[in-house]
């Protein structure tokens, strides 16, 4: 007869003698709060980008094309974590108020 060792073996009767836990899928606030205010801030800065850029405020374009630019670097993570807890919050497959990391 062969040695099994049952100190590292799992089974039904080891899952169901267990006590019962709750696992605890709330959003996380500060999180989704920085990604709202990022989406914001970066789809403010590019509509003032454009705008700036168009109508060469500060005597020329580059400070339109800044802007621009510095609200795109703010839009994507914004948007991509806005997406995130939207669809986690709506219970869409794959979707978890866990992918979002902490602050």
């Amino acid at each position: 007869m062969a040695y099994v060792d049952h100190a590292f073996s799992i089974s039904d009767e080891d899952i169901m003698m267990e006590s019962s836990y709750v696992v605890h899928n709330r959003p996380p606030i500060k999180e989704i709060g920085l990604a709202f205010a990022l989406l914001i801030f970066g789809t403010l800065g590019i509509i003032l980008g454009i705008f700036m850029a168009y109508n060469k405020v500060g005597g020329d374009r580059a400070h339109g094309l800044f802007f621009a630019v510095l609200g795109s670097v703010l839009f994507i993570p914004g948007f991509y974590y806005t997406r995130i807890a939207y669809y986690a919050y709506k219970g869409y497959k794959g979707f978890s108020f866990s992918n979002i990391p902490p602050v």
